[in-house]
């Protein structure tokens, strides 16, 4: 099941639950060191300073040169957009001295003085907790333009029009935000606007020296307007009893309101279903903090709870969690469609933590329920998530397919298609492509349709402006390229994720894409490379169970393929031990893993192991999961062990095959290995120039794929033949041979010295030995004894490098 589809099912719950904006302003101001207190439900001290700017804006002293800037801060700070673009975070929340960053570098209509100035002495216009109350009762309300039937209403009363100045629209985004301002005022209690105004207070108090000094002739004291009047100062009762040391005191620095809570954590909600990860520690305790200073917890935290448990394995809360949060927003009647989204979400908990009947049984009651209520949404949800996992657990699934619920894969694919179109469901439309190009790429279909596919899941992700696919679409493109042989474009696709979009994708997608790149790598013996890039993943992404696991999984494997070049029984035996007790549930990984286990059984000689291994192998292949190209290689592998077995007959007919459906699928990397293949049999049958007309013809196309092991195999075989063919014009022509003879033996000198090269990049030690006994015996067979028994000594000493008694 891919990470972005579930993150496309999760989201949509909370589109339906909680229409809210994005915090990641929170994110950024929360991760610090200071403490945050919950005080008011909406109005905070720096939306009163958002107000005081709106003021100066409205009073015409904004110019028309810095009139955009000022009306863009404004705007950001009232609806944040999207969470990937830091260069708003300033506007969320902002402390004092971000507000004095941004403005001070505008000036005002008023020569002398910047918008900083001009918005320092409104902040401290407001000097005393009834200024405050003038501010929000009287003031506020003439910032916006009357309606037409108050426009009317004052005509018949006489009254005069409004004055002149600007008016906001009441619809209009900053008229929105002053009439919920206002409104919210209304609504608070006495305590309340005490707290809001001492918070204020405290807000803008680093500020107070820079006022005064630009502002010598207004008398104002730093707390309150009243203490300055009455000659109180700071240390006197009465002061210490309203104010106590506001100056010294640390608490509600940051203060946030009720309604920012929530929004943090529809926010790390969001987060967590984008990218899958878990709440930061940091977070976790400002988290805990905030929701503990009230009463009333939101019921998102549920979700939030949920979806972190479910990240670390833990089935008991999670499964708790998402009850809990279900039953709140149901009982509240948010939205009709809770339950079938419930059951939704409980299917993808129990197929995740491996209750597959439990989740079969979740996703036929979601699906009942979605279509004898019309819910397209869920319906189209339920039905793509019915498909992935019939492809990742086909015996799971044979029940519902046989009730004929979804048809053959094809027609799921093109229901999927017409309904996410029909409902504007662009993310389920663009992942629903990238299945039928995955699906073609497969079966082995044509490379024109699988194009076609990519090209209009591309066109969707770019004019939906959809990001999350972005992981899956350059992955599975990666794939394409890497099979068709152009492992170059399949190394930039991978390099372009890591370069561009690394940051705010889902990480299951940044994992499994490092790994391809370092797999690419290895394939060019640059193990170091590779393994330092695996280790360059940030921790925070392996805070996940199933993230940590696949990395260590990929990081294994990429490890064995090294131990196997070198020869290290050992190792890697353990390795594989410990691969196999991962277990993960991805069929390609674990078909990976036992791609690698037969490569070691046939180095190591144990041809009855590694043909019991490539018959279980194939045997669990199922219709579901099928793969032309694991078919071509397990074909490959087969005829390998016969032919090293002695049947070469059977190992021809084999490869053959293989080469036949690699170049009818266009598996064109495949082909070449095929191709290998059969040279090798030819070779065994004794036919010395076919072997060589047949391995030269692709010999370019294996040198693009940049696989350093499949040129050394290429090289070798070239080898094997040139020498073939010197020794039966040899026993044909005898010494009239010589001048031909010795020109296959120096090809075959060169082909040598190229495949110990590539085997050598690899650390491929048995390939190295074998090169150099080869090249001692050609030594010793032209003549040259010298340089036989200076090859004879470099193999004896990578054969006692290898831990070979000799």
């Amino acid at each position: 099941m891919p990470e972005a589809l579930i993150a496309v099912y999760q989201q949509h719950i909370i589109l339906q639950h909680a229409r809210a904006y994005d915090c990641l302003c929170f994110c950024y101001n929360l991760e610090d060191d200071r403490p945050f207190a919950i005080m008011t439900r909406y109005l905070t001290p720096w939306r009163i300073s958002l107000l005081c700017l709106i003021t100066v804006y409205t009073d015409g002293f904004v110019p028309n040169s810095s009139a955009i800037q000022v009306l863009s801060f404004l705007t950001a700070g009232l609806f944040p957009l999207d969470p990937a673009d830091k260069q708003w975070e300033k506007h969320y929340l902002p402390s004092i001295s971000e507000l004095e960053e941004v403005l001070s570098g505008h000036d005002s209509s008023i020569p002398g003085r910047s918008l900083w100035d001009l918005l320092l002495k409104k902040l401290w216009s407001l000097d005393s907790l009834d200024a405050l109350e003038s501010f929000f009762s009287n003031r506020l309300p003439t910032l916006l333009s009357k309606s037409r039937d108050q426009l009317i209403q004052d005509r018949d009363n006489g009254l005069s029009l409004e004055p002149d100045g600007i008016k906001l629209s009441r619809s209009s985004p900053l008229g929105a935000f002053i009439r919920r301002s206002h409104l919210e005022h209304t609504r608070l209690q006495f305590h309340d606007s005490v707290r809001l105004w001492l918070a204020f207070v405290k807000y803008r108090l680093p500020t107070y020296h820079i006022y005064a000094r630009r502002n010598t002739s207004e008398g104002q004291d730093p707390i309150d307007v009243n203490l300055l009047v009455h000659s109180l100062h700071g240390t006197t009762n009465l002061s210490q009893v309203v104010y106590g040391s506001i100056e010294n005191d640390e608490e509600d620095e940051g203060v946030v309101g009720v309604k920012d809570a929530e929004r943090l954590v529809e926010f790390q909600v969001g987060e967590l279903q984008r990218l899958g990860g878990r709440v930061p520690d940091e977070m976790r305790a400002q988290l805990k903090r905030i929701m503990t200073s009230e009463t009333s917890v939101p019921v998102l935290m549920y979700y939030l709870g949920y979806l972190d448990a479910w990240r670390a394995g833990d089935y008991t809360s999670a499964f708790d969690n998402l009850h809990r949060y279900f039953d709140y927003t149901m009982h509240s009647n948010i939205d009709r469609s809770a339950y079938q989204f419930a059951l939704l979400n409980l299917a993808i908990i129990q197929a995740d933590f491996e209750c597959f009947n439990e989740a079969i049984s979740a996703v036929q009651e979601a699906v009942a329920i979605a279509r004898e209520s019309h819910d397209m949404n869920c319906l189209n949800f339920c039905m793509s998530w019915l498909y992935h996992f019939g492809k990742a657990f086909p015996e799971q699934m044979r029940e519902v397919q046989n009730s004929g619920m979804l048809g053959n894969e094809k027609e799921g694919l093109s229901f999927l298609k017409a309904k996410s179109k029909d409902t504007d469901m662009w993310s389920l439309m663009s992942t629903t492509l990238l299945s039928e190009a995955k699906l073609e790429m497969q079966q082995g279909e044509s490379l024109g349709s699988i194009v076609e596919c990519f090209i209009r899941a591309s066109h969707v992700n770019v004019t939906k402006s959809l990001s999350t696919p972005t992981g899956a679409y350059m992955a599975l493109q990666s794939a394409l390229y890497a099979r068709t042989g152009a492992t170059h474009l399949a190394w930039l696709n991978t390099e372009i994720f890591r370069e561009c979009y690394t940051e705010g994708h889902p990480y299951d997608d940044s994992v499994k894409i490092t790994f391809r790149n370092c797999q690419i790598l290895t394939q060019k013996g640059h193990y170091k490379e590779a393994f330092a890039r695996m280790n360059m993943i940030e921790p925070e992404r392996f805070r996940a169970v199933k993230y940590s696991n696949t990395w260590t999984y990929y990081s294994g494997l990429l490890e064995l393929k090294r131990q196997i070049c070198r020869d290290d029984k050992v190792a890697v035996e353990h390795i594989i031990s410990q691969l196999q007790a991962i277990q993960l549930l991805d069929f390609d990984l674990r078909l990976l893993l036992a791609f690698l286990n037969i490569e070691f059984a046939i180095r190591q000689g144990d041809h009855g192991r590694a043909l019991r291994m490539v018959e279980q192998a194939a045997h669990c292949i199922q219709p579901e999961n099928f793969d032309v190209h694991s078919q071509v290689k397990l074909l490959c592998y087969k005829s390998r062990v016969l032919e090293n077995s002695g049947h070469a007959q059977r190992a021809f007919s084999l490869a053959m095959r293989a080469a036949s459906i690699a170049h009818r699928s266009k598996i064109l990397f495949d082909l070449w290995e095929a191709i290998c293949t059969l040279a090798a049999v030819l070779l065994s049958l004794r036919e010395f120039e076919a072997t060589v007309k047949l391995v030269e013809s692709i010999m370019p196309q294996i040198l693009e794929s940049e696989d350093a092991a499949l040129v050394a195999r290429a090289y070798s075989l070239l080898v094997d033949a040139n020498m073939g063919i010197a020794g039966a014009l040899w026993a044909r022509l005898g010494k009239d041979s010589t001048p031909t003879r010795e020109e296959h033996v120096n090809r075959a000198i060169g082909h040598i010295d190229s495949a110990y090269c590539a085997f050598e990049e690899i650390e491929d030690i048995i390939g190295q030995t074998e090169m150099m006994a080869k090249k001692a015996t050609v030594m010793h067979l032209t003549g040259d004894p010298v340089l036989a028994n200076d090859y004879a000594a470099k193999y004896l000493d990578l054969r006692r490098r290898k831990g070979v008694d000799v």
